[in-house]
């Protein structure tokens, strides 16, 4: 399917350069790619619309970052057919960024003196699985809670398990993790589900979907255990530094909403709302021409931005709050 919508793209290319052609070919490409369906065809024309508007704002931002006046580049993603805050209520409303002080174990707050190297990417030391895709559910929480644990649990243990997001998400609803499946929920709630509970399942005893079910955990097929949870200094880079450089990965929150369009670079833009998404920081490092930043793994998929990551400004008076709530879990 997809080596016939890139010959009508030569064949459109060749054949005429307007604007509407070149469209065209875009928006075809755009709904094979990423598997777009639409109810009808009233549907269909708006959400085609709708995608007008936002290839607009990509191209225009794109032409200030070809000039070197934005520091990362836009480009279509699986939200390209979403107005924006369609974004927000769809994919980035599975966050209660409030954190609970009595789930705490431990609060984080390194010395002045610390050392720590002046880039660090847990990916290459093996503590990090794929980039997996939460899909239409608001269940960052889940995916932020489980990559800061996978990540623990291999530096204790050497070795790497994939965890189920998937029995947070259907097991930490109500009283007394008070988690919301896929309408929002807590990483702290979650990490604390698994110190009580004694463990979390396997992913591939356990699967995710991206819909919230009846609780199926199995103690016969737990991954990792959590012995205590650990806060990092609330709203301190430099601690959040020194905790990724020492312990590992970490789950933060963080306000999204400029990732609607991100397709690569280092994300630097001011954030106003509140925290409305969970994510891990896996990393961090500079970037010649986007300055420091943070590397974060999303949970929206491995088409998403870089190969699934992110890489948001670091040491730019917390940007989006990314150092305000961030946890990690003692196994």
């Amino acid at each position: 399917m997809r080596a016939v919508v890139t010959f009508l793209a030569i064949v459109g290319c060749v054949k005429a350069s307007f604007n509407a052609d070149v469209f065209d070919v875009e928006w075809n490409n755009f709904k094979v790619d990423y598997e777009k369906t639409y109810q009808d065809i009233s549907e269909h024309l708006h959400r085609k619309q709708i995608f007008k508007h936002n290839k607009e704002i990509i191209d225009r931002h794109n032409k200030r970052y070809a000039a070197g006046e934005e520091t990362f580049e836009m480009g279509i993603n699986q939200f390209t057919d979403l107005l924006s805050h369609e974004f927000e209520a769809f994919i980035l409303g599975g966050l209660n960024a409030t954190v609970d002080e009595t789930e705490i174990d431990l609060i984080y707050s390194p010395t002045g003196n610390i050392e720590i190297p002046s880039s660090v990417d847990w990916r290459q030391e093996g503590a990090v699985t794929r980039v997996k895709d939460q899909g239409r559910c608001g269940s960052c929480w889940a995916f932020a809670a489980v990559g800061t644990l996978e990540g623990q649990h291999y530096l204790k243990t050497g070795e790497l398990v994939e965890l189920s997001e998937k029995n947070l998400l259907d097991c930490t609803s109500g009283k007394p993790y008070y988690n919301h499946g896929c309408n929002g929920g807590r990483a702290t709630s979650a990490l604390l589900y698994v110190k009580r509970n004694h463990g979390i399942d396997t992913a591939s005893w356990y699967p995710y979907k991206a819909k919230q079910g009846h609780c199926r955990f199995d103690g016969s097929h737990i991954g990792a255990t959590v012995s205590r949870i650990v806060r990092i200094k609330r709203n301190s880079e430099s601690a959040l530094a020194a905790a990724v450089a020492k312990k590992g990965p970490i789950a933060v929150s963080i306000e999204a909403t400029h990732l609607h369009h991100y397709r690569g670079g280092v994300l630097r833009k001011s954030c106003h709302k509140r925290s409305n998404h969970a994510v891990v920081v896996v990393g961090y490092g500079h970037d010649t021409n986007g300055g420091d930043y943070w590397l974060v793994k999303n949970s929206w998929g491995s088409l998403y931005g870089e190969n699934g990551y992110v890489r948001m400004a670091r040491n730019e008076n917390n940007m989006c709050f990314i150092a305000s709530n961030a946890v990690y879990p003692l196994v």
